[in-house]
């Protein structure tokens, strides 16, 4: 009697040592991630139906507004050449010189917090918005951004951050 209760303690701890070993190895689709993300739900197909449908089709300038909304869209995330301003630092770049092709060639500035401190975004509980250079080509930093939020709304600024416009499910926002 003794032996069959050890024998069958023994077989419990075992199945909850795999089950948890099991759950550990999935702990990533558990829990929410850090990076920012969009919501694919809200994305519409439609949107800039006019000039191509997929980011194949949007070629390797990822450096417009309409390319860089698509790819977010797309895949929850910056294209490859974006850097934060940390990792850009961590390189060897100073702001005030401009000299972010020089440590990093062909690097844009994005995937900072926005803090929207005057509030001219809309505010949700848990939103974080996030912001990018659009247009960068070298030198200092121009006024275009386009800025995204961890629940799928993009928006862009031409003069930076003093307007915004909403990039719209339906194709709108004048993106050009």
């Amino acid at each position: 009697m003794r032996h069959t209760k050890r024998r069958w303690l023994s077989f419990i701890w075992i199945g909850l040592l795999v089950i948890s070993v099991a759950l550990a190895g999935c702990s990533d689709l558990l829990s929410p991630q850090a990076s920012p993300s969009i919501d694919t739900s809200t994305a519409d197909a439609d949107l800039f139906s006019d000039e191509f449908q997929t980011l194949e089709q949007a070629g390797n300038d990822l450096r417009e507004f309409r390319e860089v909304a698509l790819f977010l869209m797309e895949h929850q995330r910056l294209p490859d050449h974006y850097l934060t301003k940390s990792e850009a630092r961590k390189r060897g770049w100073i702001a005030q010189k401009g000299n972010l092709h020089d440590v990093a060639p062909g690097a844009s500035i994005g995937g900072d917090v926005f803090q929207n401190r005057e509030g001219r975004l809309p505010k949700a509980e848990r939103r974080i918005w996030y912001e990018a250079d659009i247009h960068y080509d070298g030198g200092t930093r121009g006024a275009d951004r386009i800025l995204y939020s961890n629940d799928g709304l993009i928006y862009m600024t031409r003069d930076h951050y003093k307007t915004f416009t909403r990039v719209d499910r339906d194709g709108g926002g004048g993106i050009s």
